[in-house]
């Protein structure tokens, strides 16, 4: 997995309890894909009420881009709810974000933690 991909991961709930099988966004830098046993993800989602917010990525799945990245509904990458997940909870990889998208969603990084 590189920086981008989109996964299908169970994606923790924030009580604490078992979440579930969602997309996500592989956030972390290539340099620790091998180092390491975890990986950090942004949370996808389909509610779309964030769809405006700068830090937040809209995928709309009807142009190449969003098909590329294995996502069936258009969703929200959200630079808000970032996790970390062991590797070996990944079910599969869906597809990617296109460079052009990833370098949006960096912005939407740069605003959700205060970087920019």
């Amino acid at each position: 997995m590189k920086r981008g991909d989109v996964i299908l991961v169970r994606f923790p709930h924030p009580s604490g309890q078992r979440g579930k099988k969602r997309p996500a966004v592989v956030v972390q830098s290539d340099t620790y894909a091998t180092s390491l046993t975890t990986i950090v993800v942004a949370e996808v989602t389909k509610n779309l009420t964030m769809k405006h917010d700068p830090a937040c990525l809209f995928i709309d799945v009807s142009t190449p881009e969003g098909k590329a990245t294995g996502i069936l509904v258009d969703s929200v990458v959200s630079s808000l709810v970032l996790d970390t997940v062991y590797s070996d909870t990944v079910a599969q990889a869906l597809g990617s974000l296109s460079p052009s998208l990833l370098q949006k969603f960096d912005d939407c990084l740069k605003v959700g933690l205060g970087l920019s």
